[in-house]
């Protein structure tokens, strides 16, 4: 009997030691988690179905100005942004009701002194058992990210307007020394950007289809004037000076730094599907896509205005002409899209209006 008692007491000796080396081996791994998290700055949340704080850790109290006990007292929507307060509300009250709501996202918070804070945030349901009892965040503050990308977009915005305002000076010297093509590029480019904007091409494509339109003619500052202005019909020597303004033009804009391939689209607004263009002579995917745009629109609005050596063709005349040559001479996605912004959206050119309008 004496033996069993002190068999017993072993084993419970033993066993109180192993749920010691247990318990101790939990604490080491929460402190090894815990000090894991806050050396990596992420912020951590846990909060119930109404959105109180249960738990947050020291970075995410950091971000807010606040300790961990007055961050504990506090609800998600005291510190949300009024304006993102609808949204995250919604996330968190569809992800404790297990519906299927993103759980990545940012919104807006506010620290303890009203300043604004943009926050990336990961989100998951927190579970005992099967029972959804609240919700575990994740978060990292982005506020410099956020501010660095609006100084971006400010500095491009300004080098944007910068450039517009050199297009438009370089498009009115070829305007003023071709007096019979005045706004003859600014029609060109309205239809050449409305043309793309008819074929769903992105917003920077269409914006360098406008910009090169605007100033698709520099080239022919290299031209007599007395060649431009002819009443009749240029000899073969007078044409190829002619064809050699797309190259002009590319030389002279080459080296400058455009955020858009201005040069090679005006380089190429003369080439033709099939190869019978110039200066290269080079076909289909060869040629740009924005090239191909502008081909179009420079025909159709050549065709339709007067020129010194004949009178205007009118817009039915300048239309039939790239229909009947689609494929063979223009791209037909981009016929069709020019004929449809006449026939059905009723595309008019402007008499009027500034260069680069």
């Amino acid at each position: 009997m004496e033996n069993i008692i002190k068999t017993q007491k072993q084993h419970i000796k033993k066993a109180t030691e192993l749920r010691k080396q247990a318990e101790q081996a939990l604490k080491d791994s929460e402190n090894r988690y815990k000090d894991l998290v806050e050396k990596t700055g992420i912020a951590i949340l846990i909060d119930d179905e109404e959105g109180n704080f249960k738990y947050v850790n020291k970075r995410y109290a950091e971000i807010f100005g606040f300790s961990i006990e007055e961050m504990k007292k506090q609800s998600i929507q005291s510190r949300v942004y009024p304006d993102d307060v609808e949204i995250v509300t919604k996330y968190h009250n569809g992800r404790v009701n297990g519906k299927n709501v993103p759980s990545k996202y940012e919104y807006r918070g506010v620290r303890k002194d009203g300043s604004i804070t943009y926050l990336e945030v990961y989100a998951e349901a927190l579970k005992k058992g099967r029972e959804i009892v609240g919700t575990r965040s994740y978060l990292w503050d982005i506020t410099e990210r956020k501010q660095s990308e609006k100084n971006i977009q400010q500095s491009m915005a300004a080098l944007r307007k910068l450039l517009r305002g050199v297009i438009s000076v370089i498009a009115s010297v070829v305007e003023v020394r071709d007096s019979y093509t005045s706004g003859h590029q600014r029609r060109v480019a309205d239809l050449a950007r409305t043309i793309a904007t008819e074929m769903g091409i992105s917003q920077d494509k269409i914006e360098s289809i406008r910009s090169a339109g605007v100033i698709h003619d520099l080239g022919k500052i290299s031209i007599p004037a007395e060649i431009l202005s002819k009443p009749s019909k240029l000899n073969e020597s007078e044409f190829e000076l002619i064809k050699a303004h797309p190259r002009v033009a590319y030389d002279i804009l080459k080296d400058i730094e455009f955020p858009w391939p201005i040069a090679r689209i005006i380089y190429q607004h003369h080439e033709r599907m099939d190869g019978s263009g110039y200066p290269q002579g080079i076909s289909g995917e060869d040629i740009c896509l924005e090239a191909r745009v502008l081909a179009v629109a420079d025909v159709v609005e050549a065709m339709a205005s007067h020129r010194p050596y004949r009178p205007a063709l009118g817009i039915e005349v300048a239309l039939k002409e790239i229909e009947k040559n689609k494929d063979s001479l223009y791209d037909p996605n981009v016929v069709d899209a020019c004929i449809k912004v006449f026939k059905e959206k009723g595309f008019k050119f402007k008499t009027k209006g500034p260069l680069g309008s």
